[in-house]
């Protein structure tokens, strides 16, 4: 089982989910996105695939996962590996770019 850890930006982002009502079916969506990744990264729901145009704090590979499918401004959940083993860092949780 994977650790979840969320960056200051992604907790912020997170929160504003959480305190607006109109967009409850986001969180939701979010929220089990970040559920899934902590069991099992290959869930194909999830469609985690590398994300090139971004790198890491220390310059590790940025992967995106899926909150949303279909939808216009779908919601992503950028992430990387780390710091530590077994450590999912939570870049950024935003529609999809």
């Amino acid at each position: 089982m994977n650790e979840i850890v969320l960056t200051n930006t992604a907790q912020e982002q997170l929160t504003a989910l959480e305190n607006d009502r109109s967009r409850k079916n986001i969180e939701k969506a979010v929220k089990k996105t970040l559920a899934l990744m902590q069991h099992n990264l290959r869930h194909p729901s999830l469609n985690t695939h590398e994300f090139t145009s971004l790198k890491g704090p220390h310059g590790e590979k940025v992967f995106e996962a899926y909150a949303q499918h279909n939808t216009p401004g779908a919601y992503r959940v950028f992430w990387y590996y780390g710091p530590r083993k077994n450590q999912i860092s939570v870049a950024a949780i935003t529609p999809h770019p």
